[in-house]
């Protein structure tokens, strides 16, 4: 299992086509090189950005394999790998593994419109079948179905569940998942305009598709971003314990 923790910018690279229909390898890979020299923190090849459903498996894997190879170890890359139907989402998971990602991008089952239980056996018998850590995609524009903030929290119970991708657009939630996760999982915004105030609440980045235009800016954004948040909740912590010791000091 990968064990870096994802936060910063992460890109939802779009993938570069040829004229004639086929993957522009070269561009692809001077692309990889360029969100990287501008600073991005993990790369997201093959998700929604990446048209991802609309490529073959020979494709999706190729893009995984060319992203892996450009970046060399110099960042982590989320591999996009959803499916609607568990067994094959499995599959595509352990493709991209085999392709060498370091961790799996998955939405929760598309039109088919599960319970929030359906929801969860899904992502968990997906993160019992690979050693890839999973992020969780919450997009219920896509899916038709939102994966609530208590179902996330059940989730990132699984040790091999490390983050999710919350692109719902309700901060209350996203804000319940913030307060009550665990240390070590990451929320991410999945909605470029939300990332400063998600950040703002707790949050940890952004998958960006702002970002394969603008790395550098989003980049920077989210190091400031929590930069200011590190900085606010330390004076938070040291205000904290200079008023419980007044307290304790005080005669009453």
């Amino acid at each position: 299992m990968n064990s870096q923790r994802l936060t910063g910018c992460g890109t939802a690279l779009v993938t570069p086509f040829t004229e004639s229909g086929e993957i522009d390898e070269r561009s692809l890979r001077s692309f990889v090189d360029w969100q990287i020299s501008s600073g991005v923190h993990f790369l997201v090849p093959c998700g929604s950005t990446g048209e991802a459903a609309t490529m073959t498996l020979q494709e999706h894997r190729r893009v995984v394999e060319i992203t892996v190879e450009q970046t060399a170890g110099r960042v982590p890359v989320v591999a996009g790998a959803a499916s609607n139907d568990t067994k094959k989402a499995i599959a595509l998971s352990r493709e991209m593994e085999a392709a060498g990602a370091t961790h799996l991008l998955h939405a929760s089952p598309m039109y088919n419109k599960l319970p929030q239980r359906g929801i969860v056996a899904h992502f968990r018998a997906i993160a019992d079948a690979v050693t890839t850590p999973i992020v969780v995609y919450n997009v219920p524009g896509r899916t038709a179905s939102n994966i609530e903030a208590a179902t996330t929290l059940e989730l990132a119970e699984h040790e091999n569940i490390v983050a999710v991708k919350e692109a719902s657009g309700n901060l209350a939630q996203v804000g319940e998942i913030i307060r009550h996760r665990p240390a070590r999982f990451a929320v991410l915004s999945g909605d470029d305009p939300l990332t400063l105030q998600i950040m703002a609440d707790g949050g940890d980045g952004v998958v960006s598709v702002t970002s394969n235009a603008a790395p550098k800016l989003v980049a920077r954004l989210t190091e400031l971003a929590a930069a200011v948040s590190s900085n606010a909740l330390s004076k938070a912590r040291r205000a904290a314990s200079a008023s419980n010791a007044a307290i304790n000091n005080s005669a009453f």
